[in-house]
């Protein structure tokens, strides 16, 4: 009989940290290795929540550390950076660090099973799929039809709750994840403005290296940063706010007041890293 291995990536999101929740709750047998891809360049909330799931879990969180961090990779990169475009940063920092972790396993003939955390929701997500033969890939909160409600029901009534960035941000805790909006630059600026400050100074190395990106569409984070510049974001979120509010149904059961960031900015949420989707 091969031997087998069940993983399970905790992302520092609230999807795969319910996964982890549902599975210790319906499949304690399974022997499951929990593991998160660290990127270096991680909002310090990740750290504090992975913490805490660890204490409900029972067991740590295997922290993948990339061989080479994401400096390396940037240079390596032309210091061009990462965008939905070119996703060098899925690829070295958070796919790379997950196969090296398993391929001699998976060379050897062990049976890797991946449990991924797609809710019943998201029916146009596929999530990551490795070629090798011998990775069987789970879909266990949408084959049990939980949904984003659901997975907010699974880390309230265990008094995990939320990873705390989720106050001030959606997507993932990777800080300079180029998928946020441009009230969460802002945001990221009050919140942590030595992080904001890192990342303009990429920025500008990436521009003087010939670099076609910026962190956030059309506009750097200099132009960003100015005064009338935030107070424009920040109006053009209230104005969508106050929209989206409107269009939110009432449900006495869920108690939701407040319309998500996604569906403030109407942002496709499947529209994110195939790893550390929430």
């Amino acid at each position: 009989m091969n031997r087998e291995r069940h993983i399970l990536g905790i992302s520092g999101g609230r999807d795969s940290a319910a996964l982890a929740v549902y599975m210790r709750q319906n499949h304690p047998a399974i022997d499951m290795e929990y593991f998160f891809t660290d990127t270096g360049k991680e909002l310090p909330e990740v750290y504090d929540f992975l913490n805490r799931l660890e204490g409900f879990l029972g067991k740590p969180i295997d922290r993948l550390n990339p061989d080479r961090d994401f400096d390396f990779w940037l240079a390596e990169y032309g210091n061009f950076l990462p965008s939905a475009k070119t996703r060098w940063c899925t690829r070295q920092l958070k796919l790379r660090p997950l196969n090296q972790w398993l391929k001699d396993d998976l060379e050897n003939g062990v049976d890797v099973h991946s449990y991924v955390a797609i809710r019943a929701d998201e029916p146009n997500r596929s999530g990551y799929k490795s070629p090798h033969t011998n990775m069987k890939v789970h879909f266990p909160l949408r084959e049990a039809g939980i949904d984003k409600a659901g997975v907010i029901d699974l880390l309230k009534d265990t008094d995990i709750g939320e990873p705390e960035y989720y106050r001030w941000r959606s997507r993932s805790g990777c800080t300079f994840c180029f998928f946020q909006q441009k009230i969460e630059w802002v945001r990221l600026m009050q919140e942590h403005p030595e992080a904001f400050a890192e990342a303009r100074a990429y920025e500008k190395t990436a521009e003087e290296h010939g670099s076609p990106f910026t962190w956030s569409d059309s506009e750097s984070l200099d132009e960003l940063a100015q005064p009338e510049r935030i107070a424009a974001i920040k109006a053009d979120y209230e104005k969508r706010r106050a929209r989206a509010l409107k269009a939110l149904r009432p449900n006495p059961l869920s108690g939701r007041s407040e319309p998500t960031l996604d569906e403030i900015y109407g942002a496709d949420e499947s529209n994110s890293c195939v790893i550390c989707h929430k």
